[in-house]
């Protein structure tokens, strides 16, 4: 270091200040946009975790009440010894199941062996379609009567019991078991899958005792089923519905029907 390098500076000298770099100022556009900005991250978090929560935990919430629906019906173990199918005049159930009331479980082997889903009474979203899954629409028939049996559920979110309507096939199985312990009554019902059909929600038709004749009376043998679910995926723009038609029935105590025992091995 050199002497000149350690004088102290002269008088009337002065120390050069560094410059400061002035903020530019934001304008009531730009801070009205940022806040817009901001917003708008805000919102789409917040609908990113409805979306989770719609898509995913409705799901896993609805799933697991359900299967702790079926487990309540207290069915018995069949065994999978297939006993003779009927073909005659089915038993059916007694009393009309109340309102939200479960009364039997459906499986459908196309959905894969673990489906089997609760069946509950009447089709209001809150207490049957969104806690039981599958509900049946009132004042149309019960399991193995005349007429038709018809069902709705959901094919997205709170368990989506339809999801995989579209992929029923024409001689598919969907097989109903309805159970009631006060009265030991626990039958199979085993029906058909004979055709499938996009309309739209005012075409009730679809659900007439003789589907999509409505007006005409069921003969004996007019025993059907029918599924029907919202269309498109995400959409109650229109509505997928399948028609089954009853192939036969056999007691539980005789074993378990054939197309689950086929599904299960």
């Amino acid at each position: 270091m050199t002497a000149q390098e350690t004088l102290p500076p002269r008088r009337g000298e002065r120390h050069a200040r560094p410059e400061r770099r002035q903020r530019p100022r934001q304008t009531v556009g730009g801070a009205i946009v940022s806040l817009i900005a901001e917003l708008l991250i805000v919102a789409g978090a917040i609908t990113g975790l409805y979306v989770l929560w719609t898509a995913w935990w409705t799901d896993v919430v609805a799933v697991h009440g359900q299967t702790a629906l079926v487990k309540d019906l207290g069915q018995k173990e069949a065994g999978f010894g297939t006993g003779a199918e009927h073909r005659g005049t089915a038993p059916v159930l007694a009393e009309p199941p109340a309102l939200s009331d479960v009364f039997g479980t459906m499986q459908i082997p196309r959905f894969g062996a673990d489906y089997d889903r609760p069946i509950g009474e009447g089709t209001d979203r809150e207490k049957v379609l969104n806690t039981v899954g599958l509900g049946h629409y009132q004042d149309t028939a019960m399991p193995g009567a005349p007429g038709n049996f018809a069902v709705a559920g959901h094919r997205v979110t709170y368990g989506k019991p339809l999801n995989q309507i579209a992929e029923l096939k024409t001689g598919d199985a969907i097989v109903v078991r309805v159970t009631d312990k006060a009265t030991d009554f626990d039958v199979w019902y085993v029906y058909e899958v004979t055709d499938s059909q996009i309309v739209t929600p005012d075409h009730v038709e679809t659900i007439a005792p003789v589907p999509n004749k409505p007006g005409v009376a069921p003969t004996a043998s007019d025993r059907w089923l029918t599924l029907t679910a919202c269309h498109p995926m995400w959409s109650a723009k229109e509505r997928y519905v399948t028609h089954a038609k009853l192939d036969y029935w056999m007691p539980a105590s005789e074993g378990t029907p054939k197309e689950l025992s086929e599904t299960a091995k």
